[in-house]
């Protein structure tokens, strides 16, 4: 009896890790799911910064076009370094196709095969059209390459098991596009769509469960920061409820809130982004961020008292 049991037990152990290796796998888009095109570099550019790219990939704010990456991203998860994605075949993506990098944005998957963490927040990335990343992949393609390959990450065990993060996309990564709603105007579609996508706002406006996935109920309602210091505002109406949408789309212009303030931190460099989005995408975003119904903050940690 006892030698059937382990026998049993054991392949209910072969047949479960097998079952999990195979719903893990790394998804791709292939190659032919992208129809032959020509690419448009000024929507390319426009995508450049509604994403954000040079706030993580550039080596420094003087030399914007050169995304050597380097930036370390600290998370409770561990230290994440920003890769090099400049057009260098050897450090960057230069050698990447279009199959490729649409890939990794969004089904967050190497060339190679692999799970990239989601440090890379391609579970907001997922969102955009294929047409407008093949657009971003060319803008890319045109910058200066830059040599240098980025470190590894610093994140310890078991975190740093690849393999383990099909089960989080599992959870987290629901594959599905932007779906404009038809009841709403094409300016608002157009702002949820920055925002929810290339924007990707909500992932460090958002708290976050034990698992590091966005806590649905509490999207955009704010949270701490990521990488451990500060608080990050809710920018649900329970947050922005006293500014206007022109208040809003000032902001993302000139960094400048109605009070006569200036944003800071992390927040400083998503400007040099949006300010170089055209005035009628700025415009759209806010009136979005305005239609958010108030979400209240989630629990601030408690301080210590001073032994």
């Amino acid at each position: 009896m006892l030698r059937k049991l382990v026998i049993l037990g054991v392949a209910a152990g072969v047949l479960g890790l097998g079952l999990f290796w195979f719903l893990t796998i790394p998804a791709t888009v292939p190659a032919n799911a992208l129809a032959p095109r020509t690419p448009d570099l000024a929507n390319g550019k426009t995508m450049f910064y509604a994403g954000g790219c040079i706030s993580c990939h550039a080596v420094n704010k003087d030399e914007p076009t050169r995304l050597g990456g380097g930036l370390g991203l600290k998370s409770p998860f561990g230290t994440f370094y920003v890769p090099n994605i400049s057009p260098d075949p050897k450090d960057g993506i230069g050698g990447w196709t279009e199959a490729q990098f649409v890939t990794a944005m969004t089904k967050g998957t190497s060339p190679d095969g692999a799970h990239y963490f989601p440090a890379f927040p391609y579970t907001s990335y997922q969102r955009i059209a294929f047409d407008d990343l093949r657009d971003l992949f060319a803008h890319i393609k045109a910058l200066p390459a830059v040599q240098g390959r980025v470190r590894g990450h610093d994140v310890p065990f078991p975190f740093n098991v690849r393999r383990s993060l099909g089960g989080w996309k599992l959870l987290f990564l629901d594959g599905e596009k932007f779906k404009p709603d038809p009841s709403k105007s094409a300016a608002w579609n157009r702002g949820a769509y920055l925002v929810n996508g290339p924007g990707h706002c909500a992932e460090c406006h958002s708290p976050r469960n034990i698992l590091g996935g966005i806590v649905t109920s509490q999207r955009f309602a704010g949270g701490p920061n990521p990488e451990g210091e500060g608080w990050v505002p809710n920018i649900t109406q329970k947050g922005l409820g006293k500014w206007s949408e022109k208040d809003i789309a000032y902001l993302l212009e000139t960094g400048s809130t109605p009070d006569g303030d200036s944003v800071g931190g992390a927040m400083a460099p998503v400007i040099r982004n949006t300010s170089q989005l055209s005035q009628d995408d700025r415009a759209a975003m806010a009136m979005y961020l305005k239609s958010l119904p108030p979400v209240d903050d989630p629990p601030r940690p408690k301080k210590q008292e001073a032994k």
